[in-house]
């Protein structure tokens, strides 16, 4: 029996701070949350996907460029917002970003809500766990 082989992507994204720290997520299909970020596109560069990602899912579109926050890897999230999905390994490109903007209205139908969090209620509420430990890693450098 032939194994299936795994489809290897790139996503970009950001962490977005608004001008009292707190961070932008997006909700996938309503069924789990996660920071803003998606696919390239033709010959984007991971800067230029994570902008438009950004502006897509949070219909945010003012953005101040801060910091390379590094990348790391995952599969992505299974059917409902449960468990992996074996079938594609992301690798999870993100940058910081600040904005003056207040108001969140997402574009994409995929991603129906977007909300601000403070930074330290975040972990919690993102549905990988990868995602956790990666935000987890960086908290202490995306304090205003």
């Amino acid at each position: 029996m032939a194994s299936r082989k795994k489809k290897k992507t790139i996503s970009a994204g950001g962490v977005v701070l608004d001008a009292r720290g707190r961070v932008a997520l997006v909700s996938q299909r309503g069924n789990s949350w996660s920071l803003p970020k998606g696919h390239l596109e033709g010959k984007e560069s991971p800067l230029e996907a994570a902008h438009r990602e950004i502006y897509e899912e949070t219909g945010l579109s003012e953005l101040t460029y801060l910091n390379d926050l590094g990348s790391y890897q995952r599969y992505r999230i299974g059917k409902g917002g449960a468990g992996e999905d074996r079938s594609e390994l992301k690798t999870m490109v993100f940058y910081l970003f600040t904005t003056s903007q207040t108001e969140l209205s997402p574009q994409d139908e995929k991603h129906p809500e977007a909300k601000w969090v403070p930074p330290q209620d975040v972990a919690p509420l993102l549905t990988h766990q990868k995602d956790r430990e990666f935000f987890v890693s960086i908290l202490d450098r995306i304090r205003l």
